[in-house]
């Protein structure tokens, strides 16, 4: 009588359980290692996670802070009352930071 596959895989596990105790030891603590790892890492990514949101919040927070701020600012309406001159002054600063810089 033929077995069905199942019935012979059971009875191949079984023969090896008994023939090998070593490697099920090995096995199992190895499992058990695993398991363990498993935890932590998903400990550590709930962590990661909560850490992210809630830096997000803050950056989101102070962003708007900011931008507040620079609404109100008097640098930001000189720069809208005259363009040209915000943008002459910008040139000149670039150039002078960069003529020190290519100094060094």
């Amino acid at each position: 009588m033929a077995q069905s596959k199942q019935e012979t895989k059971s009875v191949i596990k079984k023969n090896i359980a008994q023939e090998h105790p070593v490697a099920d030891k090995l096995q199992g603590t190895l499992h058990e290692s695993v398991d363990t790892l498993a935890e932590k890492v998903g400990s550590a990514e709930d962590t990661l996670r909560a850490t992210a949101q809630s830096s997000s919040a803050t950056l989101a927070q102070k962003q708007s802070e900011l931008k507040a701020k620079w609404d109100k600012s008097g640098v930001k309406q000189y720069a809208i009352e005259n363009p040209v001159a915000t943008a002459g002054i910008a040139f000149t600063v670039g150039m002078l930071v960069s003529s020190l810089l290519k100094r060094k």
